[in-house]
């Protein structure tokens, strides 16, 4: 039998940059999640489920908050940090992410909702996207929103024509920024890197394009230009891109400023910092890139002439995905033999759990990797190697490729999932009719529910017949 080619090594003991912070181990292996044992959590919630750490999440929030305020106060420069609700968003988050000091990220109607719904005031809220309804563009402007991304000039027509529809005028305008798209790529995966000509998001920057739509936006008195806004990726692990997106940026707003003599007051610098899936990826030196970031704003302002801005960033997933986990349980476990591609065979064993790609799609979507483990005890020091896969349909349904996993795992054991407190729940779907797991709060011993689980009456009750 030839031998298993590099899975991945079981996890002995929790990686502190992969899990939440406050998650351990009991002496008997069993996790705990700040002081609650998810045997526990699987007995009064079910599962799956997600479990977020709200303490982590909150310093998680106050650590963007203090290294960036610091790093360009340090440069004579106020800073906005701003909560990504794309990568999960419900009102207590937002409330929380609200209470550490952070604005809120808007890209749709819903989420817009759900911040106001918080008690998240409008200035403290942006809208983004790259198709906005003529609804939500005036929900925003009804709102007051600190500011509407427009992402094309069409839509500078359209944000202009909402506001003055809406009896906004010189001297009470619509504050918008113009999203740019630099050139510069970054990011994990082609879909997530978003700052590269050829793709849906921004204006490009090259052949005048960016310029020629914030002189569009000071063509109309009731728009107020805050400045332009770059978005260059998700999952970047060092400064260096965002560096060079600033260097176009602040290049761009001086060039605005030499045409038409209007200096604009904010650069926003975007976001999507890396995190931890695994114990061999590092996460993003936040400190690091802050004062990198700060350094490199007030040399390139001090090469063009110009004062240092108001900058905002967008620290994405980095906020909230750490914080979280899934849970999940076990049903059917199945040993295959498999076929090595030197003809020789070796055994993997299936472990299925009770979720899978309807509360998280990324590693269809992007090959994304996690780290998984065995929940409720410590298992056998004996090993398999598993692939742990969902109940769906699919066979591509794999939530683990390739993972060790106690020899001894068995149906009702609980599986947990590391680090997806991003895109898990905002991009889970009713794939098969699963029904939407629920969130919960855990927090010095208690577990409380954020968002409740769906049940069948909720499908239902959306089928008219």
């Amino acid at each position: 039998m030839a031998a298993a080619a590099g899975p991945v090594p079981r996890e002995r003991d929790l990686a502190p940059h992969v899990w939440p912070s406050n998650v351990s181990l009991a002496d008997d292996g069993a996790l705990v999640a700040a002081g609650v044992d998810v045997r526990e959590i699987a007995r009064t919630y079910d599962t799956p489920a997600f479990v977020l750490d709200e303490a982590d999440l909150r310093a998680r929030a106050r650590l963007f908050r203090d290294a960036f305020g610091a790093a360009f106060a340090e440069v004579g420069a106020e800073v906005d940090v701003f909560y990504a609700g794309k990568s999960f968003l419900s009102v207590a988050v937002a409330r929380w992410v609200r209470e550490e000091g952070l604005r809120v990220d808007t890209c749709s109607g819903g989420e817009l909702a759900v911040a106001l719904r918080a008690g998240v005031p409008g200035p403290e809220i942006g809208l983004h996207g790259n198709n906005k309804s003529d609804d939500e563009i005036r929900r925003a402007v009804e709102a007051r929103v600190g500011r509407i991304v427009v992402d094309s000039p069409a839509e500078i027509e359209r944000v202009a024509a909402i506001a003055s529809a809406e009896g906004r005028t010189a001297a009470d305008p619509v504050p918008v920024m113009v999203r740019v798209t630099t050139g510069i790529h970054a990011g994990g995966h082609e879909f997530i890197s978003t700052a590269h000509e050829d793709q849906k998001f921004g204006i490009p920057l090259a052949q005048g394009h960016a310029l020629a739509a914030l002189r569009a936006v000071l063509g109309h008195p009731e728009l107020e230009l805050l400045g332009a806004h770059s978005h260059i990726g998700s999952q970047i692990q060092d400064a260096a891109a965002f560096e060079a997106a600033a260097r176009a940026m602040l290049g761009l707003r001086a060039d605005l400023a030499g045409a038409t003599g209007v200096l604009v007051p904010e650069v926003d610098l975007g976001g999507g910092y890396g995190i931890a899936y695994t114990a061999d990826e590092t996460p993003i030196d936040v400190r690091g890139v802050a004062r990198a970031l700060a350094r490199t704003v007030a040399e390139v302002c001090a090469e063009l002439g110009t004062p240092v801005p108001r900058i905002s960033v967008e620290p994405g997933r980095a906020v909230v995905g750490p914080a979280a986990f899934t849970l999940y349980r076990v049903g059917v476990v199945k040993p295959v033999t498999v076929t090595a591609p030197d003809g020789g065979t070796f055994v993997r064993t299936y472990v299925s759990v009770d979720g899978g790609m309807s509360d998280n799609i990324r590693p269809v979507l992007y090959g994304a990797t996690y780290t998984g483990r065995l929940a409720n005890r410590a298992g056998s020091d004996a090993v398999v190697r598993a692939r742990v896969v969902g109940k769906h349909c699919e066979s591509g349904d794999i939530v683990l490729p390739d993972v060790e996993l106690p020899a001894d795992v068995a149906p009702g054991d609980l599986l947990a999932v590391a680090a997806t407190g991003a895109y898990g729940r905002s991009m889970a779907s009713n794939y098969n009719h699963l029904l939407r797991p629920p969130v919960l709060a855990v927090r010095d011993g208690q577990a409380r529910v954020l968002v409740r689980r769906e049940t069948e009456e909720d499908l239902l009750a959306l089928d008219v017949g």
